[in-house]
């Protein structure tokens, strides 16, 4: 789907026409570089390959210079594939956050915040194990039985227990575009999305 390579501000309100607040996420949405332009003849499949944020020369490998170069651009942090324009482009096109303007919904792309080893209360929503009376020992957060002894004789594959949470890639779709700020390059969309303030997002129509 076309869309364009964002990076999450934070998160803020926005008053409707009837006076309520409604909760919303600003994206910083490109301007966006087109870096290369990916053609059925030569790659067996079309696609835009888009570049955002600017990064330094001294810290980019010297085949990605060239490859900058090549679009005359100056090196970019970020690049992500995209397809499905309506219009054609070239390199060294700059696609900014004007592309949504007239766009009811989009879908966010973005990685969640890492948590680190969590156990089943906070990263299953368990409830815990009994409650503090009643001689409870120190179980309050503990998963309980994970499976019989004797039969089955082992733990079945899937079983939710403790362990990494976060750090993962997930997609909110269909979120309502509340207002494209162009002269900021700003997209404010409603509710939240994945990621810590400062991280990339993808945002597709």
């Amino acid at each position: 789907m076309p869309g364009l390579i964002g990076k999450k501000v934070g998160m803020t309100s926005v008053f409707s026409v009837e006076g309520k607040s409604i909760p919303c996420t600003v994206i910083e949405a490109g301007p966006c570089v087109v870096t290369q332009v990916k053609t059925i003849e030569k790659d067996g499949y079309a696609a835009l390959q888009l570049g955002f944020d600017e990064k330094k020369e001294k810290n980019t490998t010297k085949p990605l210079c060239g490859h900058f170069k090549k679009a005359g651009t100056t090196p970019k942090r970020k690049l992500v594939e995209f397809s499905g324009y309506d219009a054609e482009y070239k390199l060294g096109d700059v696609i900014d956050v004007t592309l949504f303007e007239g766009t009811e919904f989009v879908d966010v792309v973005g990685t969640t915040k890492g948590k680190g080893f969590q156990g089943v209360v906070k990263r299953h929503g368990f409830g815990g194990v009994g409650e503090a009376t009643h001689g409870q020992h120190n179980r309050q957060r503990k998963p309980g039985s994970i499976g019989a002894c004797s039969t089955p004789s082992r733990v079945f594959k899937g079983m939710r227990m403790g362990g990494r949470m976060g750090g993962d890639r997930v997609t909110v779709q269909n979120l309502r575009v509340l207002k494209v700020i162009a002269e900021n390059n700003l997209l404010l969309v409603k509710g939240s999305i994945p990621g810590a303030k400062g991280s990339y997002v993808i945002i597709e129509k």
